[in-house]
């Protein structure tokens, strides 16, 4: 991970929409070869590291088909654009032809435009992987049919074989794509030259639904079509070979069902981490809580998100207030954290991914200064060694269990996750603090507090926040 900083910040795009909406605002046709500096100086806001470029691969024709034809895609594609276009509908990014940039999006020259660019701003490149099926008519279909799952019940046929959809064991096969079977030693030595080529043209990977090629999940959902598990895990042995050509290159896992800290000791160095998500769309603050208490080991490698382009927007699933805690609190724990095209201006329509544009959305103009502010105090903060903190209340005054707090070096972080007024008292962690005074500055607005180092060091720090309100302190 040479370059990269222990807790980045990743911003996810959506390329194909994101170019037709930078397209339509200067007037001309754009593509990641030619895209003006100043749209890229606002990609950079300050405290990012990173920028994944979703979806830049050679779309389907096969599965631009089955988009056109599938009546529930249809609709859905209507409930998020509904002035909808047969030309908007450009096939799924995860139904992949080739590991080779679509053209319309400027092609590996545009690519590599792109990479140096952002790289001037200080700024990785992320791209996807898919490791677990592949377009209907990639290449390999007919020429290597051998990495594919053959003769289910529900499939396609190809040179006089049935090959499987792609499925994973919980839902309905995905009928666009063909499903690659992680125990052929042909299908594992083609994945490992997928990953090397993409490798050489970025500084990470997002592999998609990675926990799906383990060994036991792949044997569950196949059974009888793929026989007996090979002894080789899939996913360390092509890491460790990748490693050896790749030293620097960070490998981000799409990771559910707890997987998490199985995929990280498979070579992983960040995986999703779903199950905050989940606790704070619909928990309190002691579900929370109870998640950070795992050890850093595993905290250090997860990534941490209110949306993405799986998931709904947050500002149509959160109320206000409550994203904004939701917010602080994800931007200000150890890990990666992922932030999403939109996500900063409020947009609320969750744009499926076989789309070519966002429908138009005003900007809501305190929400994105709010996020940006964000971002640049995240980094401000998330520096050396992280604690959960304690709180403590009185006897008539139990409000501080609604409280998340945790410090990093001569910071602390106080969250109030609920709707109605907090107090406490935040046990701090630095004995120093006596016989001096301090001066705490909130990172996210400017206020500056005053306080007695004796007090903070024996009765700890008086809080008191509104409903959903939070400081990010630095102590000085």
């Amino acid at each position: 991970m040479t370059g990269w900083p222990p807790t980045p910040a990743i911003y996810e795009i959506d390329t194909w929409p994101w170019l037709t909406g930078v397209s339509r605002r200067i007037g001309r046709p754009v593509t990641l070869a030619d895209v003006p500096a100043e749209i890229w100086d606002e990609v950079a806001a300050p405290g990012l590291d990173g920028v994944w470029l979703m979806g830049v691969w050679e779309r389907s024709p096969a599965g631009l088909a089955v988009a056109h034809a599938n009546d529930g895609l249809q609709r859905a594609f209507r409930g998020a654009l509904p002035d909808l276009t047969p030309d908007d509908v450009v096939g799924s990014p995860y139904c992949v032809r080739r590991y080779r940039v679509d053209d319309h999006l400027g092609g590996p020259a545009g690519l590599a435009v792109a990479r140096r660019e952002l790289s001037r701003r200080g700024l990785k490149l992320i791209l996807d992987y898919v490791p677990n099926h592949v377009a209907p008519d990639h290449p390999a279909v007919l020429a290597h049919p051998d990495w594919f799952v053959q003769g289910t019940e529900d499939g396609f046929e190809a040179g006089g074989r049935i090959i499987a959809h792609g499925r994973d064991p919980y839902f309905p096969p995905w009928p666009d794509v063909a499903q690659l079977n992680a125990f052929s030693p042909g299908m594992r030595e083609a994945s490992l030259a997928a990953m090397s080529s993409i490798a050489e043209q970025c500084d990470g990977m997002r592999c998609d639904m990675a926990m799906l090629l383990t060994n036991e999940i792949f044997a569950r959902t196949w059974g009888q079509y793929v026989g007996p598990a090979p002894e080789a895990e899939f996913w360390p042995e092509l890491i460790g070979r990748l490693r050896e050509r790749h030293p620097d290159v960070v490998l981000i896992a799409e990771a559910y069902w707890d997987t998490e800290w199985m995929l990280q000791q498979q070579g992983f160095d960040y995986c999703y981490d779903k199950r905050l998500y989940d606790r704070l769309v619909h928990e309190d603050a002691g579900a929370v809580r109870k998640h950070l208490t795992a050890g850093r080991d595993y905290q250090d490698h997860l990534i941490r998100f209110l949306e993405n382009h799986d998931e709904p927007r947050a500002a149509a699933t959160f109320p206000a207030g409550r994203e904004r805690a939701a917010a602080v609190a994800m931007a200000t724990l150890p890990g990666a954290t992922l932030w999403h095209d939109g996500e900063f201006e409020g947009r609320r329509t969750h744009l499926p991914v076989f789309l070519a544009r966002y429908p138009d959305e005003p900007a809501d103009a305190g929400r994105r200064d709010f996020h940006r502010r964000l971002v640049k105090a995240a980094a401000a903060v998330r520096r050396g060694d992280w604690r959960l903190l304690e709180t403590h209340g009185w006897p008539d005054n139990w409000s501080h269990q609604d409280l998340l707090a945790w410090s990093w070096d001569r910071a602390a972080v106080v969250v109030n996750f609920s709707g109605h007024p907090a107090q406490a008292r935040v046990a701090l962690p630095w004995p120093d603090l006596s016989g001096r005074a301090w001066r705490l500055v909130d990172q996210l607005d400017g206020r500056v507090f005053e306080r007695s180092g004796s007090e903070l060091a024996t009765d700890g720090l008086y809080v008191d926040l509104p409903p959903w309100g939070s400081h990010v302190l630095t102590f000085e």
